[in-house]
Parts: C-alpha cells; structure tokens; sequence
C-alpha cells in the first residue's frame, strides 16, 4: 500500500485489488492513502468450479462491505469447458451479478481462459459473449493479455453490443515479466474499452521473496515495489500518449 500510494502522489486513477484474509490492515491505510478505488476478492482463490471464499451466500457477504468497495471475482472459463462445469460456473457468476446488483456493489469479473485450455483470437470475446447472453453485465472485467489486436477488437464489439454502460476492462498479468507486459499494453494500445492494468506479482514478486527471507529492509521493499509499479504506469501512459498528471 505504501509503495502505491507513493506512486500515486494522490492522483486520480490508482487504486488496489486486497483480499479481505492478509489484506484487512491494508485497507484500513488504504483509507488514510485516498487512492481512488479498492476492489476485493470473493472467490476461493484457486476454485473451479467457482466457489466463494466465506459463504456460498454471496449477497451476505456483500452488505457487510463499505459501498464504495469493487467485488472481483476471478473464474478459471473456456468455451470448450464441458457443459456441466460451465453450467455450475455459470450458476455462480449469475448469482454474485445479482447480489451485487441488489446491494449496490460494483462487479468486476475476472476470466482467465488460458489455464484450462487454448487461446486464440476469438476465445476471450466468445466467453464475455455466453455471460452477456445470461444476463451478467459486471461494471468491469479483467482479462488477460490478448493475441492481437483484432482479438482487443473482438472483445470491445461484444461489450459495445451488449453493455455500452460497462465500465471497461483492466488487463491482468500473470506473473509476466515488465517487457512482455510493456508489448501487451502496446497492443491494447487503440481500443478504449481497455482502461488500464491491474497486476500483483510482477510487481512485488522480488521484493516479497527477499523481504521475507530477511534479506532487505522494508524501507527498500517498499523503493523496490514502487519503483517497479512507477515504471508500468509510466509504460502504461505512454502507449495511450499520455503523461502523469
């Protein structure tokens, strides 16, 4: 959270995914910080098919989290899913849309396609088109980086179609390093329905290894991370021509 909020030097446009388990005192400095939006997990990490992490009863979870708090929620997805799991996984996303819909959450559903099978142009968008088909319009997605741009452009017709008051999507990264992140961004570079990056390990992966193992101070893990985090956002803000403000 430090190594963020140093970052964002109280601009508009930074913010943090914290998991309720190892993240509860992060979130109360998140409210000190003032970054501009905090979103939390609520699957069991890891799950498929999908499972909540607390309760199965996604709305009682829900009405116990401050308004302004984003629900994530990641599902392993594939068009090529056998119908019996994507039934359940389905069932599961149809109820956290409406749970948050009915307590006044925002939604932003994370599809990660590429473990469970093969990843071409058209799979991210075909998966957002069988959701948008039940009825599931989150406020957000996160997905992964794409193939190509035809595949972004894939993926911005299926939400202009069927949700133009969607929020957008932010891209996630999967443990990949700073200069394959930097080329994904360059090629979700021309599509506005692509709002920015949302990653973890990428950037606090070394610093949390050598922390933990006693090697480095928390003063440098915190220069570590955020010096990792300033050279993405710069990244970020390059591609779309823009500068920090």
């Amino acid at each position: 959270m430090k190594a963020a909020a140093r970052v964002a030097k109280g601009r508009e446009g930074y913010g943090m995914l914290l998991d309720e388990t190892h993240g509860r005192h992060a979130m109360f400095e998140f409210a000190r910080q003032g970054l501009s939006w905090l979103g939390r997990p609520i699957e069991l990490p890891g799950s498929r098919p999908l499972r909540f992490e607390s309760s199965q009863d996604a709305g009682s979870q829900l009405v116990e989290w401050p308004v302004g708090h984003c629900v994530k929620c990641l599902c392993f997805y594939h068009p090529d899913d056998p119908p019996s799991l994507k039934a359940e996984q389905q069932e599961k996303l149809r109820a956290l849309f409406d749970a948050a819909r009915k307590v006044g959450r925002e939604l932003m559903i994370e599809i990660i396609a590429g473990r469970h099978g093969k990843v071409g142009g058209d799979t991210v968008a075909s998966v957002l088109g069988e959701l948008y088909g039940l009825g599931i319009k989150p406020d957000w997605w996160k997905l992964e980086p794409q193939v190509s741009p035809d595949a972004w452009g894939g993926i911005e017709a299926v939400i202009a179609r069927n949700d133009p008051w969607c929020r957008g999507v932010v891209m996630l990264g999967l443990e990949a390093p700073q200069r394959e992140l930097e080329g994904a961004f360059a090629t979700a570079a021309a599509f506005p329905i692509v709002k920015g990056f949302a990653v973890g390990r990428t950037i606090f992966a070394d610093a949390a290894g050598k922390w933990l193992a006693g090697e480095i101070t928390d003063e440098a893990a915190i220069a570590d991370m955020a010096r990792r985090f300033e050279g993405l956002s710069e990244a970020w803000l390059a591609v779309r021509g823009r500068k920090a403000a």
